[in-house]
């Protein structure tokens, strides 16, 4: 059994009643200042401020949630904290979410539909104002009936089939031409696409934008490596399996799907005597930080980060709101050339 000191059990049961009789103040006058703090004077609020800190009083915000009937607090699941991708998305999700009063809970799904499935009902039952969803596989039916429920969600990174599933999305099929036509226009014809599960969307887009481009120039060819594991660790085991053939059946152009991909293939090619860009042209995809930061700046990429976590918010506070927009935005990315397929630095202002 774990013991608390009479102090600790003092500072655990003070209530918003022992905030007001320190300050000298009403229970009413505390609620306002907690609630809406333009109605009490500064003089009355530093008193009442003084009287919270050395009480150590904590509001309760469960407490407040029940009485007003709503949660102040959005939740964000993430198929991949560890991809700076994802972060700075929930960093533009807070950023704007904070400015309509409202927080971000972040949840981890690892890929995993069990996770997702879990972290659905576990927001649910905790009734959270809303959800933001990104998932790589079909969700739009069970987003449907949390819906239904009386949760609104906005589907990340796909754009909803259904009308009433808002969804903030990348134009991926444009982002795969357009990092094909970049290694086209530098002259490589044995182009390599690394990526996987064929079966996840956003794969699917990128390597399609890509297909196109490459069947219109007419003089190169694409070869589809496909990965389980979109990460560092699956770009390196990748760039092993490229050097383990002769130098003349190597691609002279790869496309990474992302950038943890590519940062991986460049350590090993680097570190294997491979030059990049004149031996093997590489390009990734979501320009993280780390990208421009590489020993050999890599190609990128760049879908709007933050105004992805922004337009996110937005249009969940319109369906919070009850009002009616376009409920699908799709963003264009933008090619960030750099020094793994162009052998120079390039600064660009994207």
């Amino acid at each position: 059994m774990v013991k608390c000191s009479e102090e600790e059990v003092r500072v655990a049961n003070v209530s918003m009643r022992d905030v007001a009789a320190l300050a000298e103040v009403s229970h009413g006058t505390v609620s306002h200042f907690l609630n809406h703090p333009d109605r009490v004077s500064a003089k009355t609020a530093q008193r009442i401020q003084r009287a919270i800190e050395t009480l150590g009083f904590v509001p309760n915000q469960a407490g407040r949630q029940l009485r007003m009937g709503k949660s102040a607090t959005i939740a964000y699941i993430a198929p991949d904290v560890s991809n700076p991708f994802f972060a700075t998305i929930a960093e533009g999700a807070e950023e704007r979410a904070a400015e309509h009063g409202l927080s971000v809970f972040v949840a981890n799904s690892r890929r995993q539909r069990a996770r997702e499935d879990a972290y659905l009902d576990l927001f649910e039952q905790h009734r959270v104002r809303g959800m933001l969803v990104a998932s790589h596989e079909p969700i739009e039916d069970r987003l449907a009936l949390v819906r239904k429920r009386g949760t609104p969600s906005v589907l990340m990174g796909q754009v909803a089939v259904s009308e009433d599933q808002p969804s903030v999305s990348i134009d991926d099929v444009l982002g795969g031409r357009l990092a094909a036509e970049h290694l086209l226009q530098l002259g490589r014809r044995r182009i390599a696409f690394v990526g996987g599960p064929l079966g996840v969307r956003q794969v699917a887009d990128r390597l399609q934008g890509a297909s196109d481009a490459i069947r219109e120039s007419g003089s190169a060819t694409l070869e589809v490596v496909n990965v389980v594991e979109r990460t560092v660790a699956g770009g390196r085991a990748v760039a092993r399996e490229l050097l383990a053939r002769a130098a003349a059946v190597r691609p002279d152009g790869v496309f990474a799907v992302n950038d943890l991909l590519g940062l991986g293939m460049m350590q090993v090619l680097s570190s294997e005597g491979v030059r990049v860009p004149d031996d093997l042209a590489l390009i990734g995809y979501d320009d993280i930080e780390f990208a421009e930061s590489s020993i050999v700046p890599l190609s990128s990429i760049r879908p709007p980060h933050e105004a992805f976590g922004y337009a996110a918010i937005e249009l969940l506070v319109t369906e919070l709101s009850g009002r009616t927009e376009d409920p699908h935005q799709v963003f264009p990315p933008a090619l960030v050339p750099r020094t793994s397929t162009t052998g120079e630095p390039i600064h660009t202002d994207v």
